[in-house]
């Protein structure tokens, strides 16, 4: 669905791309011709922001949103307007286009849509929040810049890195994990950036680190706040040489790495309290994620707790398990422990049903 008027150049470009992909193309002057029933089976709507200029632009578009909170809208700003990009994705707008676009470009954006509501690596993102976050995973996954994705536990920081992973890196390339709060100190050095033999006792053998089984691929460094302090003057000057040489070696060995660093902490609030180096931190900060809790994206829990049945129950996935009761009872709940949370109550739930369906009572929520 195409709102507002394109130029000539933008109008051709993109019918042509359109519907070369697919897509069937509805036409509207301005947001308040749109048909509520046609908004809500859309699967895209792009709006040209400069031919709906003025003061009730933000209003038509927050209306739109409103109407369809499943639908993602997209604006179509000049180059010029980019502030306005800013406001309408805070607004509630998945992503944005800058015009003039390439049809390159186009396919990008389209790309991430479909990727955003197919759900992709189990990362559900049925809410306008999760589809912003996931149309920004998709931009940032194209660089090699760090990232660092913060969240509350439970929210799938580790999924959110193998989607960016999985986005970016070719099929073969590989993905390495390391928990820096579940590991000891004195054998997390030796981990992340390996030994020679003989560099201290027990050391039999050589063994590369993570970073090198990484190399080519993406390295998580999880709870990143946990790392030691002499271990994060460590982590620095790797991430700044671009190479890590193992303990008790002298070669240095050159890395291509992308680098995403997770945590539940404020590490703004660790540097002020001398837990976390500031110079780490603005290193690692480079491309920002933050995920929102499960409360704050209530469309997204009936979806993902229908995963999770698919997932634990897929004899029965066939049929629409989850009665009214139950549905109303999972949209009150706040879900402090997030997805994780979700997870084990739908897990409990289909253990303790009694008969083909979950009811309210079976999911042992308080009321």
């Amino acid at each position: 669905m195409v709102v507002g008027q394109a130029d000539a150049a933008s109008d051709g470009l993109l019918s042509g791309s359109l519907r070369r992909q697919g897509y069937r193309v509805r036409r509207f002057a301005s947001c308040l011709e749109l048909d509520p029933q046609v908004l809500q089976s859309a699967s895209l709507v792009l709006v040209f922001v400069s031919s709906l200029a003025g003061p009730s632009l933000y209003a038509q578009v927050g209306a739109m949103l409103r109407q369809a909170s499943r639908v993602g809208v997209v604006p179509v700003v000049e180059y010029a307007d980019q502030e306005k990009a800013a406001a309408l994705l805070e607004l509630g707008c998945v992503d944005y286009l800058l015009a003039p676009f390439s049809e390159a470009q186009l396919s990008a954006l389209l790309r991430r849509q479909e990727s955003a509501s197919a759900g992709e690596e189990g990362f559900v993102s049925c809410s306008q929040a999760g589809r912003r976050l996931l149309a920004m995973a998709q931009r940032v996954a194209m660089t090699r810049a760090p990232i660092l994705i913060t969240g509350e536990t439970g929210t799938g920081k580790e999924l959110m890195a193998r989607y960016i992973h999985r986005f970016s890196a070719a099929g073969d390339a590989p993905f390495i994990a390391v928990n820096c709060a579940a590991i000891p100190e004195q054998m997390l050095e030796s981990i992340l950036f390996g030994h020679e033999k003989g560099a201290f006792t027990g050391a039999v053998s050589a063994q590369p680190g993570k970073f090198e089984l990484a190399n080519g691929g993406t390295l998580l460094l999880d709870e990143i706040g946990e790392l030691p302090l002499g271990l994060q003057a460590k982590l620095l000057r790797v991430l700044q040489e671009q190479c890590v040489e193992r303990l008790g070696g002298r070669k240095e060995i050159p890395l291509d790495v992308r680098i995403v660093a997770a945590t539940n902490r404020d590490l703004q609030q660790e540097v002020a309290e001398g837990r976390f180096r500031a110079d780490l931190m603005f290193r690692l900060d480079v491309l920002p994620l933050h995920i929102s809790p499960l409360r704050e994206r209530k469309d997204d829990v009936l979806p993902l707790a229908r995963r999770f049945i698919r997932q634990y129950a897929a004899q029965d996935a066939r049929h629409e398990l989850l009665t009214e009761d139950a549905c109303r009872a999972l949209l009150a709940h706040d879900w402090p422990g997030n997805v994780r949370e979700l997870e084990n109550c739908l897990q409990r739930a289909l253990v303790l049903r009694n008969g083909l369906y979950i009811q309210a009572q079976d999911l042992g929520l308080a009321v």
